[in-house]
């Protein structure tokens, strides 16, 4: 009985041993994947924002972009992306049709519905606390 008890608690021991494992790696890509890609600053250009709490917001480069993202495995996946519809001249507005993204570096491969990728960003430095 006793046997049976101990074994019992070793084996819940190591699968909650591995959960834990496996959780903190999810983490990790996740804490990659957040932060500002593009430069926000550089008018007409795109950028992205990746929250913590799984949010983004950004710009295509004329039109405000706000929404959501996951990740799957080393993906990362956009939810709905919702958008303010100005027309702006001269303006590649490809960032909108975003579904996934890769991170190598500190680059951002970014691909469309169909697997295409229709852009890259640069990942901007942390800003410092004041």
């Amino acid at each position: 009985m006793v046997t049976r008890l101990s074994r019992r608690i070793l084996v819940a021991a190591a699968a909650a041993s591995v959960a834990v494992a496996l959780s903190g790696c999810g983490a990790s890509a996740e804490s990659a994947a957040t932060g500002v890609w593009g430069d926000p600053d550089a008018p007409r250009m795109p950028s992205l924002e990746l929250h913590e709490d799984r949010s983004l917001s950004g710009t295509d480069g004329c039109n405000r972009l706000v929404g959501t993202w996951k990740m799957s495995g080393d993906r990362i996946e956009f939810g709905p992306i919702a958008s303010t519809l100005m027309a702006c001249e001269g303006v590649d507005t490809w960032l909108g049709a975003a579904t996934t993204a890769t991170i190598d570096g500190s680059t951002m491969t970014l691909t469309d519905q169909g697997g295409k990728e229709i852009g890259t960003l640069e990942r901007q430095p942390a800003s410092s606390p004041n």
